[in-house]
């Protein structure tokens, strides 16, 4: 679905003669990189997923030269499953928290990044023909944090609106061991979404407190 449903999306919209935004995400680094990732660095997935996203990258590039291939990271929202979700509800259940402090990344709220997308497809649509940013960006909360930052953060924000709060320890990754290899640093720059379209997403403090607050008034 990664690699040939985007080939597939890619080549339907040329041959209709439109453009296509296509999503991609930071696991087509290898995570060796000490400094936030831009555009043209060299990519190096080190899981599945990370190379069959790359390969759909390259696939859409290939089949549709009017396209917009939007790197995002760390996606999170008040629907489905998610690393804040997941916070929320440990914290309701367990005495304290031990979350990886040793993985660095952009935290991203789903509505703030749907807001870019929706503003990079009317740019693209107001320039016509005229338009000329044809490539891949970047678009990710504002900042870079670890997943212990952002837990802590969840629970910052929760206990002063009133919900589950606990101390949260950070932990190596060593000590949490997944079955799919995480990068070290996924961080990702943004500042060619900015210079190109002017856009750029709110912190990714304001988008964690915005998506723990919708949790909490859910519950």
């Amino acid at each position: 679905m990664n690699r040939d449903g985007a080939r597939a999306l890619a080549e339907a919209a040329a041959k209709a003669g439109v453009p296509i935004i296509h999503i991609s995400t930071d696991y087509v680094f290898d995570g060796s990189k000490p400094a936030p990732y831009v555009e043209d660095d060299e990519t190096g997935p080190v899981t599945v997923y990370g190379r069959s996203k790359l390969e759909g990258e390259q696939a859409v590039a290939a089949a549709n030269p009017r396209h917009v291939i939007v790197r995002t990271a760390w996606v999170h929202s008040p629907g489905g499953n998610n690393f804040v979700r997941t916070m929320l509800r440990l914290a309701g259940e367990r005495d304290s928290l031990r979350v990886v402090g040793d993985q660095t990344g952009n935290p991203t709220y789903a509505p703030h990044l749907c807001a870019a997308i929706l503003e990079i497809a009317r740019q693209v649509k107001r320039a016509g023909d005229g338009f000329n940013g044809w490539g891949t960006y970047h678009a990710a909360g504002n900042g870079v944090t670890t997943w212990h930052g952002l837990a802590s953060e969840v629970m910052r924000v929760s206990g002063e609106l009133g919900g589950p709060s606990v101390p949260v320890q950070a932990i190596a990754t060593a000590d949490y061991p997944t079955p799919a290899k995480r990068p070290v640093n996924s961080a990702l720059d943004c500042s060619k979404l900015e210079r190109t379209f002017g856009i750029t997403l709110p912190s990714w403090q304001e988008g964690a407190g915005v998506c723990v607050q919708r949790l909490l008034q859910a519950q």
